[in-house]
């Protein structure tokens, strides 16, 4: 079910001028549930619903219903994205090796260890509004693109890449059929254990919301057990643990001698790197970023390299990234 962008705009000036306990976003959201005469008992009938809502009306509408209401800024619209410029004409960015964790260098490869090459998908709108994106299926952005393009002409001259893997979600999807076209035309596998947490009722809302809007799920996230699961068919943080480290860890049998591509997500770029270095300080992992793993025989893990952005000195890029908060990737 569509609305039109003025009528989003009305919801959300009606929902802040009856002064609602929650956001007006809320009461958007509640009001097409209502209007879609839809069984909210189905989680994906929840995610079709959300992906409607927020994939339809980008936030420069959000903006102009800012300005209905007579506010410089809505809540629902949170702050700017904090961009890292390509060039000094632009006046939010600055330079890639500002944030650089790691180089990610061609070294010969062993034959005990597999190495993967693991890349986070690049940017969408959903990363620049700093919304859970979650196991919603969001598409890449320009930005995004130039990003994965830029990041695929990098690895396929730092040596031979025998197979790329991804998780089955179209902006991670994109990003390794982008790096694919430039080593080679390989065809690239998808592997549902990439794909990013299930981040539950909070997916779609943007963080500095969710608390209000959704106070429960919230709470499941911030919990520091390992087995809380997020209301609204969210995953806990060891049913991701199980899940991505047992992909990976297949995928480095198959490849025995071999430099492989696995295209994934923040959460789980975060959730990988905990496994190979449990006592160590997280990376931040950006948008394209290049992270590389040495998994051998004896479930043996090495994180070689991390954060590495080096390939987008020419393109800008968002400052936010995992590592130490728990946003979606």
């Amino acid at each position: 079910m569509m609305f039109s962008k003025k009528h989003l705009v009305w919801l959300i000036w009606y929902g802040e001028r009856r002064r609602l306990r929650d956001h007006g976003e809320r009461y958007a959201f509640c009001f097409l549930r209502h209007r879609s005469s839809m069984n909210f008992s189905a989680k994906d009938r929840q995610d079709e619903v959300r992906t409607a809502l927020f994939c339809n009306f980008s936030p420069r509408t959000l903006s102009i219903a800012t300005r209905f209401v007579g506010q410089r800024r809505s809540r629902m619209q949170g702050p700017e994205p904090n961009r890292v410029p390509a060039m000094s004409g632009l006046n939010s960015r600055v330079v890639a090796d500002m944030v650089r964790n790691g180089d990610a260098q061609s070294v010969p490869i062993g034959a005990d260890y597999a190495e993967i090459v693991v890349v986070r998908h690049g940017e969408t709108d959903w990363n620049a509004d700093g919304r859970f994106q979650g196991t919603l299926d969001v598409e890449l952005n320009e930005i995004g693109r130039r990003q994965a393009t830029a990041v695929g002409e990098r690895l396929s001259r730092e040596g031979k890449i025998s197979a790329i893997y991804s998780s089955d979600l179209k902006r991670a999807f994109e990003t390794a059929n982008l790096i694919a076209a430039a080593c080679g035309g390989l065809e690239v596998i998808k592997d549902p254990g990439l794909r990013e947490r299930n981040f539950g009722e909070l997916q779609g809302l943007q963080r500095h919301v969710a608390a209000s809007v959704f106070p429960e799920a919230y709470k499941a996230l911030q919990s520091q057990k390992t087995d809380q699961e997020i209301p609204g068919g969210g995953e806990s943080i060891d049913q991701v643990y199980q899940r991505c480290t047992t992909c990976l860890r297949n995928i480095s049998m198959k490849h025995k001698g071999e430099r492989v591509i696995a295209v994934t997500h923040g959460g789980i770029l975060r959730t990988l790197h905990e496994r190979a270095c449990p006592n160590q300080e997280s990376v931040k992992f950006l948008n394209t970023s290049v992270n590389i793993f040495h998994l051998s025989d004896g479930d043996d893990w090495v994180f070689k390299s991390g954060g590495d952005v080096r390939h987008l000195d020419q393109i800008e890029y968002l400052r936010t990234g995992f590592g130490g908060d728990r946003t979606s990737g």
